[in-house]
């Protein structure tokens, strides 16, 4: 009877220990729970409930409770307890009529380590490690959980819970008031007898023989709350049981009389048809003590002569519940075990329940129970699975003799075991252990044995265990076991005929081979024989006599067979009987000592007859049901490949071998006439990527025996056969050329290997369907393989592995035919194919050289200039690979190439360069194409990349968030989300590694996470450089190869130029040091043997080597440095020694410097110099050209290279200011007008600085300078019609471009060594500048200078007969002519806004007193670029040192500071005269080409800037600049200022114009707008509070001026008004058709304040002025006068 109760939140308590200020002894603390929770308010909101708590910073913390409430039973019940617990977590007056009782219990509460120590089972069993039998234990309690859990029974346990409920005694006569309970574990009916079983408490010994309940003081009804633990005997007989004693406690006892008197007896036999007795009771009560016999009894039987409590009645109610691995608790469990134990023991007759079993009746029943396992409880069930499925093998490998006539129950049994299989795996659906196993592999793993013996080891050595692996070590070797079968004729079914069986009579030793080394099996098991965990287990001596089948072959045999129910049931978990049957068959070879037979004999025909027929029928399963039932198909395949994978352990690999091609034409037959061959082909590729995954796939390919024709009685014709080479005198060895195709004769010789690389060729069909799934799947699936042989110790050593590569060399061919559709990952269109292409056309012979640009130039720029798509540029060759089919995307891509290179890497020098001579050129080409693929593919990109990599992650993961907020809030259909859903899952479900889930196919890809450590990514930055420098060697060692076998052809130009391309491209990207030592002495090695290459042919080779030479002599790595010194210097004098002049190398080097210094930010000027020093020094210390003037020339290039380097030090200097730094770039471009070469680079760097600013105008007209400087040269060469003849063709683009016709004959010599040789300096190079410079200006927005830049372009286009280029430009012109017209009126296209910038200060320096013109960017207001400048300049002279001059007035210099610097700022607008405006039409024409702005000034007379109409003066400011915008820079100097002063009265007559043109628009607007148009009228005829039309009339017209010389002007203002009253009637007219019924109030308001206006206007506009009212005398007329012209006023 419970006397107390209090409550505590726990969550409150494990969230609350990890706060570092909380104090164990504080008050609060003493506080039960809820109160605290009370107390500290709703941010433990989230603590409440059932949501989880953090431990992560959970302490040991000490609870004390005081708050204690008596609980009554008549008052308070159970459930009104729990209604308080649910009160108490939020205030409530119900605490207040709670009885408090004062009491104190103290908590200890710790989090409980990861493995703790000292810890008991619930069975009170040391838990190793146990280190200490004095140590204070952990015990463990065993949950009683609230739903189902479904876990086999992997550990033995006998637990019985007894739980008294209640007892009625009120109407039991006597003193029972003080009652308790005294509860007995009877053996027999004897006192004795009670067992030791029952568990002690804390304080009392580990087990008793009784247990009492507490005593409930004076109450005859008392309720318990006791559990008492009992530890069942491991057998239980009937005559035990639960004996229940009650007692009357005396609290006065008396002399003579005994403390305890009994009170009543009850009791509980245990057994009941066998079946242990558990639940609720309610028993009666016997007053007397029990008579003899009375165990077997239930005390519901009325035994004679007994008187019992209340009439018989239940007064006892008490609950049983047991945990027990050894009692099913399930009648249909309990039968079946229960009929196979009687058949092991033959103890005949046996009672079954009320029934009598005989010999002539079990098997009825035995049959009736196998069916019946079907209706058994799940959890039951799957807690002795492994018991069911134990005794079902045994029924089938051990038939039961009865009568001494054999049972079938195979069949039964195969379909029970079907059954059970089934009930478990939908009871277990997700459920696995820790392991990662779910509970019916582990039972295969490591529960599953074959019934019977052992076999002894000689020499008393431990017995070997059953759980073996196939070809496990042992650890001794079993005698002879010799395993016969007793009939000819089938256990299972005996209408089946079968040959007799021979004995194996072949058993002998287990071959003590290699060790099983497989991840995914369970061969590799630490339970195998010799393992860690091997388990000992003993069977009694097995009988040589026995009748026993084998269970592989009775489980193929009964799967074939069987009906369409179980066949279906079979075929969902197929897994499970594939790996039984291996099992199985791995422990009759072990066991039989038959692992040194030859495999053919280790098996009988008939077994693999029905393997053949069972293969056959899983694989037509798999191709009927794959687009009926695609989940289960997946299932099916993947188990039927793992199946033929352990069978290629254990069988005759031939018969294997001969089971896969069976398998694939089945496939295959069935691809021809698939509505979805896609799904077939997946699914075929998870079979072989299975199959491929065996332990000895390398051996199982005979990679060392040597590719020889097969001993056909014809032999292959094409094996014969012979074709020309292109680098060997003889004929290509078939032999090698077979071992780098996939050819029959090597897929004959290397099966799996063939069949994977064939399934991988398939994939890569540009017309199969499905691609972008199969590409991925292949390419993986040759991956993992070779990432398995890199990992793999067995093949650690280079020989080894060299045949491992060449089990792969058709990849390199395969990889070599898809190259047109693997991803580019170089830089720019066009430069995938470009190096076959080149090979292509050299094939084809010169051609034509007038009418066709050369080939080898248009693919040198081909990633440059050129528009996208061009593969072929403007040459009339055809493309080379057609780019048709679906592409491989950018992971699948790499991840061949990565293949590709381990093949080329591990595979023998000697083959590689014998089959590199037999290839074509063409073909050549391409795998020089697919090297440099490599490179660009696997470039090292930085951490930086990383970073945005991890920042787009964690924006998708956002984007995730999102979606699902708009699925929340309803926002997105729940029809759309299903179907985006949809697609994007994947078709493989939950991919897990592995074998028995349903999606086994695929191996799981390691999921992103949302954002990765700054140690993750450096990790990952490091394997990516490693990577990358990894296949750069290889790559290097290729070209190699490659250059040794082209040495002494004769077409080694072309190859040896595609060669150097690929070598280039590797010094050009980001490498590391070690790649670089290595590239830079195969690029020196290059260049000494075939100086050729650079020098004889005109190619932009060598400034390509000058670039990249130079860039690493700037690096921070003093040995790349001294490598590239060296080759610099090396490449100058191999220049110098073919014709004493290295003039070539020298205008290189120094365009590459320029281009360098202008393109590269992170440039080291510092280590450059060193690097320039390095070579004066070899150039003075060569001695070989010590005679020469080598060593003089060479100090002359070095010292225009330090003049180079010392305008880069003032560009660094203004790195932060664009203007500045486009100046100094300019004045550079400019110093090099004799040098188009170099000048052409720095406007190209002035192009791409523009660019980078986001400045397209400017951008492009650095393009238009530098296709004018080109055709300049090319019109000196030769005079084409279709070229321009030079800068003038330009004129209408820019009139700025005439300053590059500088160059003529007496300061450029077009034939002299050196110059403009540049690739820009053909007509293909001026193709590109004009394309770009095209594409700049659509870029800004300048559509109609894009016309103009096309009429240059079109005209060399039709001279080459460029049709598909023709097509692109007028189709670009016709979307340029379309935005147009759309954006005709300009508001859409802003160009720029101009401001005038002052300098004035000695800080400027060269700046001073100087003004320009800048162009900013469209709509910056004078506040945005004020603040910029005065930020920078502040930034660079310091604070307070900067100051902006307000206003727009002229700069007197005396009264500045000299210590400041100061910047006026002003807008301006483009100014043009009247005559200009009538070719000036469009919004463009009034944009471009402008050279004068306007600002005006407004003053008055005593210097204020605005004053009374009267004193109002204006000053406008023309300027004129140097240059026309748009320009190559975006600031112009000012080279011509004109000032104008206006009157008052001309600015009025300027304000009233400006009115009027308003008013003018407004009207004649279309479509017209209504709301502008009204506003307008009211700014020009409503009440206006100053300076209004009126208040200017009546200033200016009131009176008539004296000075005559004001008439005029006076005049014009009087006709500016009449046009302004005019221009207001015609916009009151439009207005008043505009409006609706709503406005017409409105109208009529405006209508009265406009006659107001004109009544009040008409005295001032009616005036005469004096001069107009005087006569004029007619005398006075003078033919030669002026005047006498003037009209007279007659």
């Amino acid at each position: 009877m419970p006397f107390a109760w209090t409550a505590v939140h726990l969550a409150n308590i494990v969230s609350s220990a990890g706060q570092p200020d909380r104090d164990s002894d504080s008050e609060g603390e003493r506080r039960p729970a809820w109160t605290d929770r009370r107390r500290r308010g709703p941010q433990d909101r989230a603590s409440s409930g059932d949501d989880t708590c953090s431990f992560s910073g959970f302490r040991p913390a000490t609870l004390t409770v005081t708050n204690f409430f008596k609980q009554e039973a008549e008052r308070l019940s159970d459930e009104d307890l729990f209604k308080f617990l649910a009160d108490m977590r939020r205030p409530s007056s119900l605490l207040r009529r709670l009885r408090p009782v004062t009491a104190q219990l103290k908590i200890d509460i710790s989090p409980a380590p990861e493995n703790p120590h000292f810890c008991l089972s619930p069975e009170l069993l040391h838990v190793k490690p146990y280190p200490d039998p004095r140590g204070r234990p952990t015990k463990e309690i065993l949950e009683f959980p609230a739903r189902e859990v479904y876990s086999p029974h992997t550990c033995y346990r006998n637990l019985l819970y007894v739980y008294p409920h209640s007892l009625n005694f009120s109407s039991r006569q006597g003193s029972v008031r003080n009652l308790t309970v005294r509860i007995q574990y009877m053996a027999g009916e004897d006192p004795s007898q009670a067992l030791p079983v029952i568990f002690g408490k804390s304080s009392c010994s580990e087990f008793t023989r009784e247990a009492f309940t507490p005593v409930v003081y004076h109450n005859k009804s008392p309720e318990f709350y006791e559990e008492f633990k009992l530890c069942l005997p491991a057998c239980v007989t009937d005559n035990h049981h639960l004996l229940f004693t009650f007692y009357h406690v005396s609290c006065q006892p008396r002399p003579g009389t005994a403390l305890e008197t009994p009170v009543g007896f009850t009791w509980i036999p245990l057994l009941q048809h066998g079946r242990l007795r558990t639940g609720p009771f309610c028993l009666p009560v016997s007053v007397d003590q029990p008579p003899p016999s009375y165990s077997v009894l239930t005390p519901d039987v009325a035994l004679p002569g007994m008187r019992w409590v209340d009439g018989h009645k239940g007064v006892f109610s008490v609950e049983l519940m047991a945990a027990s691995s050894v009692h099913p608790q399930d009648p249909h469990l309990d039968k079946f075990f229960t009929l196979v134990h009687v058949l092991e023991e033959g103890a005949f007759p046996f009672r079954l329940k009320d029934a009598v079993l005989s010999e002539g009746t079990v098997e009825q029943e035995l049959r009736a129970s196998l069916s019946a396992l079907r209706l058994a409880s799940p959890e039951p069930l799957v807690a002795f699975s492994h018991h069911v499925l134990d005794k079902l093998v045994r029924l089938v490998v051990r038939p039961p003799v009865i009568s001494g006539q054999m049972v079938n129950l195979g069949r039964g049994a195969f379909e029970a075991m079907a059954h059970v299989v089934s009930l478990v795996h939908r009871s277990l659906e997700a459920v696995q252990d820790a392991r990662g196993h779910c509970p019916l592999a582990a039972y295969i793993y490591y529960a599953f044995r074959l019934p019977g013996a052992e076999p002894s080891l000689p020499g008393g050595a431990p017995p070997v265990t059953v759980q073996a692996a196939t070809l496990a070590r042992g650890s001794g070797r079993p005698a002879s076991l010799y395993l016969a079968r007793s009939k000819s004729v089938s256990s299972s079914n005996p209408d089946l005929a079968v040959a007799p069986g021979s004995v194996d009579d072949e058993v002998s030793r287990i071959l003590a081979s290699k060790g099983v080394d497989r991840s995914h099996s369970w061969v590799n098991s630490a339970y195998a024989p010799g393992g860690t965990k091997a388990v000992l287990r003993r069977a009694p001596p097995y009988c040589g006599a026995d009748p026993r089948q084998l269970l592989h072959e009775e489980l193929a045999l009964q799967w074939v067979v069987s009906s369409s129910p179980v066949r279906e049931a079979v075929l969902q978990h197929a897994w499970f009987f594939f790996q039984l049957m291996v099992k199985s068959m791995a422990l009759h070879l072990l066991l039989g000592q038959r692992l040194d037979t030859p495999r053919k004999l280790r098996f009988p025909g008939r077994f693999l007859d029905d393997i053949t027929a069972l293969v056959g029928s899983v694989g037509m399963e798999v191709i009927t049901r794959v687009h009926k039932d695609a989940e289960l198909a997946e299932r099916l395949n993947a188990s039927l490949a793992f199946f033929l994978s352990d069978l290629l352990s254990l069988a005759d690999r031939g018969f294997v071998f001969n089971l896969v091609r069976a398998h694939y034409k089945q496939v295959a037959t069935r691809l021809q006439s698939a509505p979805n061959p896609t799904a077939l082909l997946t699914l075929r590729l998870d079979f072989t990527r299975i199959l491929c995954s065996h332990e000895h796939y390398v051996t199982l390919n005979l990679p060392c025996c040597p590719l020889s024709p097969p001993a056909s009685p014809s032999p292959s014709v094409s094996s014969t056969t012979s074709q020309s080479s292109t680098f060997s005198s003889q004929a290509p060895d078939p032999k090698v050329a077979s071992m780098f195709e996939l050819s029959g004769l090597f897929r004959q010789q290397h099966f799996l290997a063939g069949l994977l690389l064939t399934e991988l060729a398939l994939a890569l069909e540009p017309e199969a369907e499905g691609a972008s799934l199969l590409h991925k799947k292949a390419i993986s699936a040759v991956h993992t393989l070779l990432c398995s042989h890199d990992t793999d110790p067995r093949y650690a050593e280079a020989t080894v592995k060299a045949r491992v590569a060449e089990l792969y060399l058709p990849l390199l061919s395969l990889a070599r035919d898809t190259l047109p559709r693997l991803h580019d990952f170089a830089e720019g269109p066009g430069q995938r194919s470009r190096l076959a292409s080149m090979l292509d056309s050299d094939t084809e012979g010169e051609g034509d050289i007038g009418s066709t640009i050369n080939p080898s130039v248009a693919m040198a720029i081909a990633g440059g200039p050129l528009a996208p798509g061009s593969r072929t540029s403007i040459s009339q060759g055809p493309p080379t690979a057609s780019r048709s089919g679906c592409p491989l995307s950018a992971e699948s891509s790499r991840t061949l190439l990565v293949c590709v290179l381990w093949v080329l890497k591990n595979a023998e020098p000697a083959l590689l360069q014998r089959w590199a001579a037999d290839l074509a050129l063409p073909q050549l080409g391409r795998l020089l194409d697919l090297l440099y693929l490599c490179l660009a593919a696997f470039e090292y990109k930085g951490k930086k990349a990383f970073e945005r990599i991890n920042s787009l992650t964690f924006k998708k993961s956002l984007d995730m968030k999102a979606r699902l907020e708009e699925a929340i809030l309803g926002t997105i259909g729940a029809r759309q989300e299903m179907v985006r859903r949809s697609r994007e899952r994947s078709p493989f479900g939950n991919q897990e590694n592995v074998r028995w889930r349903k999606s086994v196919t695929h191996w799981k890809q390691t999921s992103d996470r949302v954002d990765k450590t700054k140690d993750e990514m450096e990790h990952e930055a490091l394997v990516d450089g490693n990577l990358a420098t990894e296949a750069s060697l290889v790559v290097l060692d290729t070209l190699e190869i490659i250059v040794q076998t082209v040495m002494l052809s004769e077409a080694r130009e072309s190859v040896l130029g595609a060669v150097l391309k690929v070598v280039l491209y590797s010094l050009g990207s980001a490498q590391s040091a070690l790649f670089l030592q290595h590239g830079l002495a195969t690029q020196r090695a290059l260049v000494s043997k075939f100086p050729e290459l650079l020098f004889e042919e005109d190619t932009e080779l060598c400034a390509d080597l000058c670039l990249r030479l130079l860039r690493h002599c700037g690096s921070r790595i003093s040995t790349i440095r001294t490598h590239a010194s060296a080759s610099l210097y090396l490449l100058m004098r191999q220049n110098y020694e073919i014709g004493h002049n290295f003039a070539r190398v020298k205008m290189q080097v120094t365009m590459s410097l320029s281009s360098l210094v202008g393109t590269t930010q992170n440039f080291s000027e510092e280590h450059l110099r060193r690097s320039l020093k390095t070579i004066l020094t070899y150039a003075e210390e060569d001695v070989g050209l010590r005679d020469s003037t080598f060593a003089e020339q060479v100090q002359d290039l070095m010292f225009n290279l330090h003049m180079i380097l010392t305008d880069t030090v003032k560009m660094k200097e203004h790195q932060e200011d664009p203007e500045m730094l486009i100046d100094l770039m300019y004045r550079i471009a400019r110093g090099y007008q004799g040098s188009p070469d170099l000048r052409l680079t720095w406007l190209q760097n002035m192009a791409g600085k523009h660019a980078e600013l986001g400045n397209h105008a400017e951008a492009a007209q650095c393009m238009v300078h530098a296709a004018a400087l080109v055709a300049e040269y090319l019109a000196l060469l030769e005079d084409s019609r279709h070229l321009p003849v030079g800068c003038v063709s330009f004129q209408n683009i820019s009139s700025n471009v005439l300053e590059e016709s500088a160059i003529s004959d007496d300061i450029l010599s077009p034939d002299e060594e050196g110059f403009c040789s540049g690739k820009h300096f053909t007509e293909l190079g001026l193709v590109g500048l004009l394309e770009q410079a095209a594409a700049y200006f659509t870029m800004g927005g300048l559509y109609e200078a894009v016309n103009e830049v096309y009429k240059n372009l079109i005209p060399i286009l039709e001279a080459h007969r460029d049709y598909k280029k023709l097509a692109s430009v007028h189709g670009k012109l016709q979307e340029a002519f379309t935005k147009i017209m759309h954006q005709s009126s300009g508001w859409e296209r802003v160009f720029g806004t101009y401001f005038r910038v002052g300098f004035y200060g000695a800080r400027f320096g060269d700046l001073d007193e100087q003004e320009f013109v800048y162009k900013e960017p469209s709509i910056t207001k004078l506040a945005e670029i004020s603040h910029r400048l005065e930020e920078f300049y502040t930034e660079r002279f310091g604070d307070d040192v900067v100051e902006i001059i307000k206003d727009s007035n002229p700069v007197d210099k005396s009264k500045l500071d000299p210590q400041k610097a100061y910047i006026q700022i002003t807008y301006v607008e483009p100014h043009f005269d009247t005559y200009e405006l009538k070719d000036r039409v469009t919004y463009f024409d009034r944009n471009y080409g402008l050279r004068a702005f306007l600002f005006c000034t407004p003053f008055t007379p005593d210097g204020r800037a605005h004053g009374e109409l009267p004193e109002q003066h204006k000053r406008k400011t023309l300027l004129s600049t140097e240059h026309a915008f748009p320009y190559i820079k975006t600031r112009i100097r000012v080279c011509h200022r004109e000032e104008t002063v206006l009157t008052p009265v001309e600015v009025a007559i300027e304000d009233m114009q400006k009115k009027t043109r308003e008013l003018a628009f407004a009207t004649e607007q279309d479509p017209p707008d209504a709301k502008m148009l009204q506003m307008v009228l009211q700014g020009s005829v409503g009440p206006t509070v100053n300076q209004g039309p009126l208040e200017v009339a009546q200033v200016f017209l009131a009176e008539i001026p004296e000075d005559p010389k004001l008439f005029r002007h006076h005049n014009k203002l009087r006709l500016c008004f009449k046009d302004f009253c005019k221009k207001c009637e015609d916009a009151l007219r439009k207005n008043k058709a505009l409006i609706g019924p709503d406005q017409k109030e409105y109208h009529r308001e405006l209508e009265r304040h406009y006659c107001r206006l004109r009544e009040a206007l008409q005295p001032l506009l009616t005036q005469r002025l004096p001069q107009l009212l005087a006569p004029t005398p007619a005398s006075l007329r003078n033919s030669l006068n002026r005047a006498s012209f003037r009209r007279a006023d007659l």
